[in-house]
């Protein structure tokens, strides 16, 4: 006869499991002009614990400690919230990482890249959860950052001020780039992102499968240039 916590009276039943607590991490950043290697880091975050708490700092907050962001806070949020790896979205965090806030969202430790972020007053925005053994670190995308799309933008205003002779300099440059794939593009440099089938794999994630037969396969082109909130698709 059972005994009402499901083992039998004598005992001999196995003790009842107890649900493992999940680890949630903490992630917070501006997120302005999203890219790859934004991408990549809440990838890379995701890995370390169950759920995936993202903060995102306002543009006022923005501002005040380096300037203000290309997007705005909307846009901005709304962005991280299509992100796959992304759980939940916090708004309007502050630029100097929280404990109180990260308390708040029963957040167990915050993740960040193995770049230094420096706030207004020229500290670590992280001393004070790496102060309480609480921050742990990924590895930062090389070859890619917000700065560098921006800089990206201003040298491509040099096209309308070129002579004829250097446009077409460049025009044969391009046609080059076409036929092989040994040189890279002057405008962009040449990126090591998703450089091989490992990396492709790592961004599959484990929600990926095979398609069924009977699925839709649907592909999408297009140059995904200045990646935004209209051209994010929905996880």
């Amino acid at each position: 006869m059972s005994a009402p916590n499901g083992s039998t009276e004598g005992g001999d039943g196995p003790p009842p499991q107890k649900k493992q607590k999940q680890v949630r991490v903490w992630v917070d950043g501006c997120f302005d002009m999203v890219h790859f290697g934004h991408a990549n880091a809440l990838r890379q975050a995701k890995l370390m614990g169950d759920v995936l708490v993202a903060g995102v700092h306002s543009d006022a907050e923005i501002k005040r400690n380096k300037g203000p962001p290309v997007m705005n806070e909307k846009e901005r949020y709304k962005m991280v919230r299509a992100i796959k790896w992304v759980d939940e979205v916090v708004e309007d965090v502050p630029y100097t990482t929280s404990l109180e806030v990260m308390e708040k969202y029963n957040c167990d430790f915050c993740a960040h890249g193995d770049d230094i972020t420096i706030n207004v007053d020229g500290v670590d925005a992280y001393a004070a959860v790496k102060a309480a053994g609480k921050y742990k670190e990924y590895k930062r995308t090389q070859g890619v950052s917000t700065t560098d799309l921006v800089g990206r933008m201003l040298l491509m205003t040099k096209q309308h001020l070129s002579t004829n002779d250097e446009k077409s300099a460049e025009s044969t440059q391009l046609s080059k780039i076409t036929q092989g794939s040994e040189l890279h593009s002057p405008y962009t440099g040449s990126s090591q992102f998703l450089a091989s089938s490992k990396r492709l794999i790592e961004f599959m994630g484990t929600d990926s499968r095979e398609p069924a037969p009977g699925d839709t396969v649907v592909y999408v082109a297009g140059a995904f240039d200045l990646f935004h909130i209209l051209s994010h698709c929905p996880r």
